[in-house]
């Protein structure tokens, strides 16, 4: 076993497996696009409305969008303010809690920006070893 596998196993092994749950619970929760997304529009500053975050989060639909705002709400980084008007207003903005997972959310855009060009060579590669090593494999495959 390397080093580094070592490593990364005893940093596993250092929390109780609860503790990693948990953890990967809140993970799972700020880390997909969508809410990556809505978090971004938001922390422009200014409230915005349902449509004006539907309108700036591009593919978005509105059922993806109801459901990532709740859940925004839910777990605190979103505050939800209703305005007793004809028709109902109802704005949205990042609670401070919010405000503060922007922080580690432009360090994560900056790094995909800046190995982007890496990750594409990648992809690029290993799609042309697919195209050569594909058929070979085919070849050996044991008739069912």
């Amino acid at each position: 076993m390397g080093a580094a596998n070592k490593v990364v196993r005893d940093i596993e092994c250092a929390q109780p497996s609860s503790h990693c749950r948990e953890v990967a619970d809140t993970l799972a929760g700020i880390g997909d696009k969508w809410t990556v997304m809505v978090v971004a529009t938001l922390s422009m500053g200014e409230p915005l409305r349902y449509n004006e975050i539907s309108r700036r989060v591009d593919g978005i639909s509105q059922r993806m969008l109801t459901l990532t705002l709740k859940g925004l709400e839910q777990d605190g980084f979103v505050n939800r303010t209703m305005y007793p008007t004809i028709p109902p207003r109802v704005d949205y903005e990042l609670t401070d809690l919010g405000k503060k997972l922007v922080v580690p959310l432009r360090a994560l855009y900056t790094w995909a920006e800046e190995y982007r060009p890496t990750i594409l060579a990648a992809r690029e590669e290993f799609a042309q070893r697919e195209k050569i090593e594909a058929p070979r494999r085919a070849a050996f495959t044991p008739p069912k």
